[in-house]
């Protein structure tokens, strides 16, 4: 009993100095010390884009010290830091850079200077200083091919150069440096818009080649020009340099109207999805729901694909969505646009009736067909990319001419038959059956 009472005593206490141990473990180092800061450079003023200079004198008579933290507010919002190392008194110097932004008007910042020493112990000082946004007598066009162009001001904070330029002009802004502090700001493309700090060209695009302005504005970033492209009413957004996109609902037989395209007239029309009437407007012809429309000035058509909120439909269980193509030997507008095996360029098919889909193509090679007459080898998916797709088991041909080839899938041409070239076929997808049970059907128009 004496000794089971003795290790009873004994875990007590190891449990006891252990729970010292850990608080001790976790107890926070103590704030000693007394850091001084004394600024020693005069600020009161700068420009926006100013690699603003500072001098201090840091010291501290019991500990050693650790960092100097310049630091600059905007109202709030934290928008520059320099940190400097400062292991010993003395003085520090350095350079703290005051953002351009779009939009902010000349007012107060406040330059904050935090010491701090080794044993946590910090200072701080404060100090106003009033912001101006440079207003530069001329910018520099500086163009893809290296060309540079003087665009003049012509009013506040608003540039322009005239110019004999093509239809697009890929170029990048900048600015000369404003004061002995400032720095040379460049304008360039990013995130859907014109911004600071980049020389990714943006595309300036006119309606037609020739004698026309180009224009920025330093304070709202807002330039021109660029072409307005209006589908069934709506603006579209640039994608990229060849793509435009909108987003909407269509119904079925609405009339759409488009404009801003200066050779709408030699635009490859998607059969599929529209017909042209003499005035120019294009009839929406597949099931209402939500598109996304792409003009593509690249190979001059637009891409449709149906949409299920703001994502890219999918053939959904109740067999409604979308269908899509992918593989080689077909292509829209034509073969030189030929789909392969890029997910991204999976062709969508028009949704005609309720699980019933299709695709309309021309036999012809390079740009006098969008489908190989010789032979073919794509297959239908459930979405745009791998995933659910109709394999061998799940689709079944009626076709005499296309067959489901055994292993994976793809359809291909029967042995021993060619398309006609020149000749409109209409590939019909059925899964009113279910997706497993999907019937292709071949015409020849």
């Amino acid at each position: 009993m004496k000794k089971y009472k003795s290790f009873l005593w004994l875990l007590v206490a190891i449990i006891a100095f252990s729970a010292c141990n850990n608080n001790e473990d976790y107890s926070e180092p103590p704030v000693e010390g007394e850091p001084v800061l004394t600024l020693k450079s005069q600020i009161s003023s700068a420009m926006f884009g100013d690699s603003l200079s500072f001098a201090v004198n840091a010291t501290d008579a019991k500990f050693p010290l650790s960092t100097l933290k310049a630091q600059l507010f905007f109202g709030e919002n934290k928008v520059s830091e320099t940190v400097i190392r400062t292991k010993t008194n003395g003085d520090y110097s350095g350079k703290i850079f005051i953002p351009y932004l779009a939009n902010i008007p000349n007012g107060s910042a406040t330059l904050k200077l935090v010491l701090q020493n080794t044993h946590f112990a910090v200072t701080e000082q404060e100090v106003s200083v009033q912001l101006v946004r440079p207003d530069y007598d001329q910018l520099t066009l500086v163009t893809a091919d290296g060309k540079e162009y003087s665009m003049a001001r012509t009013g506040l904070y608003q540039y322009k150069v005239t110019g004999d330029f093509p239809q697009k002009v890929k170029a990048y802004i900048k600015t000369p440096k404003a004061s002995a502090q400032g720095n040379v700001i460049t304008f360039g493309w990013g995130n859907g818009a014109i911004t600071q700090g980049t020389v990714s060209p943006i595309t300036f695009s006119n309606a037609t080649a020739g004698t026309y302005d180009i224009t920025f504005n330093t304070m709202t970033y807002v330039g021109s020009p660029f072409i307005k492209l209006l589908f069934g009413g709506t603006e579209m957004t640039m994608v990229d340099d060849n793509n435009y996109k909108v987003e909407k609902d269509l119904t079925t037989g609405q009339l759409l109207e488009v404009s801003g395209f200066s050779n709408f007239d030699q635009w490859w029309i998607d059969s599929d999805f529209f017909s042209k009437d003499a005035s120019g407007k294009l009839k929406f012809l597949p099931l209402s729901g939500k598109y996304r429309i792409t003009a593509n000035f690249k190979y001059n058509y637009f891409i449709v694909e149906r949409m299920t909120g703001n994502n890219l439909a999918t053939l959904a269980d109740d067999l409604s969505g979308a269908v899509w193509v992918i593989g080689t030997d077909i292509g829209k507008p034509s073969l030189a646009n030929e789909v392969g095996w890029n997910t991204d360029k999976a062709l969508c098919m028009a949704a005609i009736a309720p699980g019933k889909y299709q695709i309309t193509v021309v036999a012809g090679k390079g740009t006098a067909g969008n489908v190989n007459p010789d032979g073919i080898n794509f297959k239908f998916f459930h979405q745009k990319g791998w995933g659910g797709e109709f394999g061998e088991g799940t689709i079944t041909s009626n076709s005499t001419d296309i067959v489901v080839i055994a292993g994976g899938g793809n359809l291909a041409l029967a042995t021993g038959k060619k398309l006609t070239a020149g000749k409109t076929y209409l590939f019909t997808l059925d899964v009113t059956g279910g997706k497993k049970a999907a019937v292709l059907t071949v015409t020849e128009k």
